[in-house]
């Protein structure tokens, strides 16, 4: 009889691009979709990154619990291609698990610079980077790695309750409300060249960012949505970012700011489908919060969108 703890799984393999169907849902290495765990890049597509961080919440913490949530939840994704994407991306790419970025708790002003050093690190090899958070700072210091690397300004795509763009005169300030504003006076992202999805809370100052609010969504619909993006970005390279409370608290109570009259998971997924002919240089999902979740739908919900922002790089990338 053969030994079943001898099997070589594929989250133990040296090929990035093996995938396992064998494991149990609820068993196995906590890793994104089953991959390998890998700090070695070499010949790697896309490397998934947790971005373990809440220190900059306004309201509910406990998203630095969000990569090792999304991570469990996406066990469940793992067993099959991705639906309905006619394509598998771990058999066009190749996908490893980064693991965390790595920081001292203790100095917390110096986190910002060790995202940024562990995203620029990523990408400086020629992979690019899909980082689960953590709150939505942790999009700061990942844009501005990006910029360094691809060129500014970058064009943001933004899924979102809120802005994130308030906060005039606190260029300082760790917060997950004031960084968007940072990097346009910064000149890491182009306003007019960026757009915020789903947004439902006020700000009279919106920077310049073009605006397609939630209800904007509800009447138009999700390919609108696609088209809307794909005539404001254009072929400039750009950063997208999902902050799950673009979700109404119906699909992702998991969220440390919930806004009722959000997005559906559907809406979400078929927008994020139609985007493509973008130059997409880079990706997160952020603000997911175990604490406040039932069931993991919220971590699920994540999980899932992560997955269809592999779907969409693979095509925009026509990587085969």
């Amino acid at each position: 009889m053969s030994d079943p703890y001898r099997k070589d799984y594929a989250f133990l393999a040296k090929d990035a691009k093996a995938v396992t169907h064998d494991e149990m849902m609820y068993a196995g290495a906590l890793s994104f979709c089953r991959r390998r765990y890998a700090r070695d890049l070499e010949g790697v597509d896309v490397a998934v990154i947790g971005v373990p961080f809440d220190t900059s919440v306004t309201n509910r913490p406990g998203c630095r619990f969000g990569p090792r949530a999304v991570r469990a939840a996406s066990s469940q994704l793992a067993w099959s291609r991705a639906w309905p994407s006619p394509f598998d991306p771990f058999e066009r790419m190749a996908v490893v698990d980064w693991g965390d970025v790595q920081w001292d708790p203790g100095y917390p002003a110096q986190v910002p610079a060790a995202i940024e050093a562990a995203i620029s690190h990523v990408i400086g090899q020629g992979t690019a980077a899909l980082a689960i958070g953590g709150d939505h700072f942790v999009t700061y210091p990942s844009l501005k790695a990006h910029a360094a690397r691809h060129g500014a300004p970058l064009s943001l795509i933004q899924f979102d309750a809120h802005s994130d763009t308030w906060g005039a005169n606190e260029r300082e300030r760790i917060d997950h409300g004031t960084m968007f504003r940072r990097a346009v006076e910064e000149g890491v992202l182009d306003p007019e060249r960026s757009i915020q999805i789903g947004l439902r809370t006020t700000n009279d100052d919106p920077m310049g960012f073009n605006i397609r609010d939630a209800n904007w969504v509800h009447r138009h619909g999700p390919e609108a949505v696609a088209a809307e993006i794909r005539k404001v970005v254009g072929d400039r390279p750009c950063y997208l970012t999902f902050d799950i409370d673009c979700l109404d608290p119906a699909f992702a109570p998991g969220t440390g700011t919930p806004v009722c009259g959000g997005l559906s998971t559907w809406q979400a997924k078929e927008a994020l489908r139609a985007l493509d002919g973008i130059d997409l240089k880079g990706m997160d999902v952020v603000e997911v919060a175990p604490a406040y979740d039932h069931a993991e739908i919220t971590a699920l919900a994540g999980a899932t969108l992560a997955l269809e922002m592999l779907c969409l790089y693979a095509r925009t990338r026509g990587i085969s």
